[in-house]
């Protein structure tokens, strides 16, 4: 696997495009742990940067889907960087405002989480007109999912140590500088300057009309809610057990842990049905947030939550592999954002909802929500397996050639014309 990483990355431009778009997604995969260091810096309580974070995973969750939906229609450089140059805007707006006046505070947020550009959608995308075949774009699924766990492991200690070095305001404006720098790298290039979107039905629900899709929307909700809880849960726990540095520690392992699984994963070639693959996975996932709720001194702890991060990359790569399958015909940017938008807002929901656990019954029960919200997303997968493994002729074509690495499956690459 290692030697198809790197046969992908020699690709023209595929480096390029994996780069731009994880540095130009910084700004969303800190912005939980940013929010919550900055108003806690400020003063505010627990309650009320979970509900920051909340309004801004809220807002980019209703903006994701609407911005692919507009990729799929107009193209890539005409939403991606004035969406990345509002977005970032709005935050700095944020950072030099402070949580007074209140009102204001909660509009930045809103405006920068509406307008955080769906560059993860859009790379998926574009994996099918920079590479040759059907295996090749599996594997990149795969180092997609591992590359963002790279982003999630640096990105807490980029603004823990921000944090250290000036200000928990400064972090909130480096992170959003970097951020437009990187969709500037993806929109500039010529994949993404030549992609269209294939010819779609006009519905006003667009890739929604997919059922197979919504039972993978409903399942990584719970998933989200499971990681935006456990963010808000090690503040609580790091405040007891050294400050910032244990919390910084402590959501690097997370990334980590789903680095090294995800390389691990992404080590073999996978047989037999995504969506019954898909299940264990999930049920791996919830049961690997359990031993959290131990709540050990901080090195064990920190073993803790590499090991609960270990199956999240082969669950976001296997579903990957299952939008592709189930986004109606010239939705697939759209379909990508609104697995970014549900994991959003899942993980909205669960930071909002681990701020009231946390201050009624500390670290301990927040460290209980993950594990409920990971079992919840197995049943969602168990109540609803016929559905997502309903036959279609799209999804018949493409198992024919998942085995085939080899083979160029033209039929697959239906989401843009070759750049």
């Amino acid at each position: 696997m290692a030697a198809g990483y790197a046969e992908i990355l020699r690709t023209r431009h595929a480096a390029r495009l994996l780069v731009g778009t994880l540095v130009g997604r910084l700004p969303c995969a800190v912005a939980a742990i940013a929010i919550v260091l900055f108003v806690r810096s400020e003063g505010g309580t627990y309650s009320l940067a979970g509900a920051l974070a909340a309004m801004y995973g809220v807002a980019n969750a209703v903006g994701q889907p609407l911005l692919g939906r507009l990729v799929d229609l107009y193209g890539q450089p005409r939403v991606q960087l004035p969406a990345a140059l509002v977005s970032a805007l709005a935050m700095s707006a944020f950072a030099f405002s402070g949580t007074d006046p209140l009102p204001l505070a909660y509009v930045c947020v809103a405006l920068s989480g509406l307008f955080t550009p769906p560059l993860e959608g859009g790379l998926r995308a574009l994996w099918s007109s920079v590479l040759a075949s059907e295996g090749q774009v599996q594997t990149a699924y795969a180092m997609d999912a591992v590359a963002q766990e790279v982003m999630f492991t640096v990105g807490p200690l980029l603004v823990t140590l921000c944090v250290s070095l000036w200000s928990a305001q400064a972090a909130l404006v480096l992170v959003n500088v970097v951020g437009v720098l990187g969709a500037l790298s993806v929109v500039l290039s010529p994949p993404s300057r030549a992609w269209r979107s294939e010819p779609r039905e006009a519905h006003w629900l667009g890739a929604l009309r997919s059922p197979g899709l919504l039972v993978l929307l409903g399942a990584f909700l719970a998933v989200g809610m499971a990681l935006g809880s456990i963010a808000v849960a090690a503040v609580a726990y790091a405040d007891d057990h050294g400050g910032d540095a244990v919390y910084g520690w402590l959501m690097a392992a997370i990334g980590l842990g789903a680095l090294v699984g995800g390389t691990a994963y992404g080590a073999r070639r996978w047989s037999g049905a995504p969506e019954r693959r898909l299940r264990v996975l999930v049920a791996l996932l919830a049961v690997c947030y359990v031993p959290l709720t131990l709540t050990p001194g901080p090195v064990a702890m920190t073993a803790l939550t590499a090991v609960a991060g270990l199956f999240l990359a082969p669950c976001l790569a296997c579903a990957f592999v299952l939008v592709d399958r189930h986004a109606p015909r010239g939705t697939v940017t759209e379909a990508f954002s609104w697995i970014v938008t549900t994991f959003t807002v899942g993980s909205s929901v669960g930071t909002g909802l681990a701020g009231p656990v946390v201050e009624a019954g500390g670290a301990v029960w927040g460290f209980a929500v993950p594990g409920v919200a990971g079992g919840v997303s197995l049943l969602v997968l168990l109540a609803t397996g016929r559905v997502l493994a309903a036959p279609a002729a799209r999804r018949v074509v493409a198992a024919s050639s998942e085995n085939d690495p080899n083979r160029a499956a033209e039929p697959r690459f239906r989401s843009g014309d070759r750049a």
